[in-house]
């Protein structure tokens, strides 16, 4: 069983593919990360999660729902990092946490999409994004051969510090105090429907979104906001939206 986490569509399109080749069932985690349901789930097959990745690693929101989780059935898992260069030493990250909950670790997998992190970098057109996509379908699908046929995805060694150090300055500097809509904004809600941490409500007075504070940067409101509305203080301002591509 496939179970993702998606911001703005690059970890859903990789997982969808990797299912649609395999004919494996598939799970979309953010209802279940939105209401910190751990509630069984049940897989014959090995479990793969996709995921982007945070600072050189899982996102902890998705590592924190794994470790309370109740995964029955086949206890294998693989991991499929969606990044816009590297992972670093998520790999190793990755084996502890499955060590930890008593599953058998079988890889960690990258697949470099396009940037979606648009409050840091600045992101692909549609035309670059696609190409992006494209380069990387082979790669996928091999993750996804490797997967059936319930090999052992090969990895790079190294990267625990690179990994241990970017994480913690990242938790360190995240923050939601300079996402603001403008007038642009025509309170429809879709930001508030596509946090999953819930951490996104519409003022009663000018029906504009609020941010409270316990935001993970999945960028899902900046990105998915239909009238590109949202900014991130000034260094947004003149910086494409991205939201994948190609969908399945």
């Amino acid at each position: 069983m496939i179970l993702y986490f998606s911001g703005t569509g690059n970890s859903e399109y990789v997982a969808k593919r990797i299912a649609r080749r395999n004919g494996d069932e598939i799970v979309n985690l953010f209802e279940r990360l939105r209401s910190s349901d751990y509630s069984e789930l049940h897989s014959d097959t090995p479990w793969v999660i996709v995921c982007p990745t945070y600072a050189w690693q899982i996102p902890h929101i998705v590592r924190d729902w794994l470790k309370e989780a109740l995964l029955i059935g086949d206890n294998r898992i693989y991991f499929v990092l969606t990044c816009g260069d590297s992972i670093a030493g998520a790999g190793l990250y990755n084996k502890a946490l499955a060590k930890e909950k008593g599953m058998v670790y079988r890889g960690t997998a990258p697949v470099i999409m396009p940037e979606n992190y648009t409050v840091m970098f600045n992101t692909p057109d549609q035309e670059e994004a696609l190409e992006i996509v494209n380069r990387a379908e082979e790669k996928i699908d091999a993750i996804a051969d490797t997967v059936k046929q319930e090999a052992f995805l090969e990895e790079l060694g190294g990267g625990r510090l690179q990994s241990m150090i970017m994480n913690k300055g990242f938790g360190l500097i995240i923050s939601d105090k300079k996402f603001e809509a403008g007038d642009a904004c025509t309170s429809c809600g879709q930001c508030v429907r596509n946090c999953p941490t819930e951490n996104i409500y519409l003022d009663d007075a000018t029906r504009r979104p609020v941010w409270s504070g316990r935001c993970i940067h999945c960028m899902a409101c900046i990105n998915r906001c239909p009238f590109n509305a949202i900014e991130y203080g000034s260094s947004t301002e003149d910086r494409e939206r991205y939201r994948c591509p190609k969908t399945l």
